[in-house]
């Protein structure tokens, strides 16, 4: 039939059609509801000539579906309710989400321009196992053809984007940051050693009058703390006296004066006598120093002797926070880092300070080396022997190339990362680490800024580049015992 009869005769067909549906709906008659369907086919195989029957149509039949293009399959032949046939399906008819092979009648046809070769078969599932013809497995799964051109250079793995989308492969670039891996340590607060003080005296004295200062209060230089009676520091001053002339100079060979302040006396104190030209009956002993008194170890009418501590007194604007970090990392502990600490009681108020520092010994027992860290203290918030909780922030502060740790896949002996050529193609590249953080490495050899890595499913790809390389081996083992013999 020639073209101007095809078009005639489906012409006729769609009026036909059309007239006897209206003729139905004119006497609200209700047509079958494959009419349309069941035309639409009949045109088609009549309006299309034999000789031009697709050529893709290949392979065994696989299942049968219904000829109305309904939702209706069978896995042997089949009629439908009106007696026609199902449609065979063959194999190269299936649905597939996978990247179209290359039509391997074409491949391997004599001469075919620009066509690819196929070169070996290997296992579907991923077995080191490879066949020179087609094969199947042991569970009827047709071996997969590896054509020229897809085995890539080197250790380049090809991915199609269809596995690409399945598996949920991600790439990043590389870019230059800052690495930061800090090291959370527990601590104790103590006191800063250089602002510490007590009250003592020299000598035997008694005490005649203690102030009103108790354990915990705050004190002030200069407050009065406890009046005592020294016998020595009464001679001490009797002689410093007589070694005064009528001037008030004292003479050459007079040492009182010097008695008294061997004896602890305070200089205003001393020239207190100089003046009334009375020798001291009762010392009162003041605050060296602001602060907070620590202890109070005297009490009206007691006798103390000397070097007795009276008072001690210790300024907590500036503390300490002591901490111990771990002999593994020492290393990243420097001088001058800061340092976040938080008070377990009250951990919505963090302190600030730095590396003072580290101790030039390692505790035996528990393999730590103590730091130390100055904070200040303005508002007595930290009080000593209390634990805290610090955070050192190591690492350089000059930004270096750096990737994902997920990126990297690490055996042990061997570091990789999965490097994005673009096009799904990718090279499994060994690199040289250098500093962790929390969610980034130092790369100092593989990689480059710029360069893009795969940060998620990326040991699946490196799995492929290994089964690559094995049977790229075994092939090329075959090929040379073929050659030898």
């Amino acid at each position: 039939m020639n073209r101007a009869g095809r078009t005639g005769l489906t012409l006729a067909a769609i009026l036909a059609a059309g007239a006897g549906g209206y003729g139905a709906g004119q006497r609200d008659l209700a047509l079958p509801a494959m009419s349309w369907l069941g035309v639409l086919p009949w045109l088609e195989s009549a309006a299309t000539p034999a000789a031009s029957a697709d050529p893709a149509q290949s392979g065994a039949v696989i299942y049968y579906r219904d000829p109305d293009g309904k939702p209706s399959y069978a896995a042997g032949p089949r009629k439908t309710d009106d007696g026609r046939d199902y449609l065979p399906v063959h194999a190269s008819e299936d649905v597939s989400f996978e990247e179209a092979p290359p039509n391997t009648a074409a491949a391997d046809a004599p001469g075919a321009a620009g066509a690819n070769r196929i070169l070996y078969y290997r296992n579907p599932m991923g077995l080191p196992d490879t066949s020179p013809v087609p094969k199947k497995d042991s569970m009827g799964m047709d071996y997969i053809p590896v054509y020229e051109g897809e085995e890539g250079d080197g250790d380049t793995v090809k991915v199609s984007l269809g596995k690409l989308q399945r598996t949920g492969v991600k790439s990043e670039t590389v870019t230059k940051r800052v690495i930061a891996q800090p090291v959370r340590v527990p601590g104790t607060v103590q006191l800063d050693e250089r602002r510490i003080a007590v009250v003592a005296t020299r000598s035997e004295a008694f005490i005649e009058k203690v102030s009103e200062v108790t354990t915990g209060d705050r004190v002030v230089a200069g407050e009065p703390l406890v009046r005592v009676y020294s016998p020595e520091i009464a001679a001490a001053g009797a002689q410093y006296l007589t070694d005064l002339d009528i001037t008030g100079r004292v003479a050459a060979s007079g040492g009182g004066r010097q008695r008294l302040a061997n004896l602890g006396v305070p200089a205003d104190t001393i020239a207190e006598i100089e003046r009334t030209r009375k020798p001291p009956l009762a010392i009162t002993w003041t605050a060296p120093r602001d602060g907070i008194v620590l202890e109070r170890n005297v009490v009206d009418g007691m006798k103390v002797a000397s070097g007795d501590v009276l008072f001690r007194l210790a300024d907590i604007s500036t503390v300490w926070a002591l901490v111990d970090v771990a002999e593994r990392d020492l290393p990243l502990i420097a001088v001058g880092q800061p340092v976040t600490v938080r008070p377990r009681g009250f951990v919505d108020r963090p302190f600030t300070g730095k590396v003072a520092v580290i101790y030039p010994q390692v505790n035996r027992e528990t393999r730590t080396t103590r730091v130390r860290v100055e904070l200040a203290n303005p508002d007595g918030i930290l009080r000593p022997d209390m634990y805290v909780d610090a955070e050192i922030a190591t690492g350089a502060e000059a930004p270096v190339t750096a990737v994902p740790t997920s990126a990297v896949i690490d055996s042990g002996s061997r570091q990789v990362v999965i490097v994005d050529r673009g096009e799904g193609r990718f090279e499994p590249r060994p690199v040289k680490l250098g500093r962790r953080g929390t969610d980034f490495v130092e790369i100092r050899e593989g990689v480059s800024e710029g360069d893009s890595v795969v940060v998620t499913a990326n040991f699946l790809i490196d799995a492929e580049s290994n089964l690559k390389a094995a049977l790229r081996g075994m092939t090329q083992d075959g090929q040379q015992e073929g050659q030898v013999q």
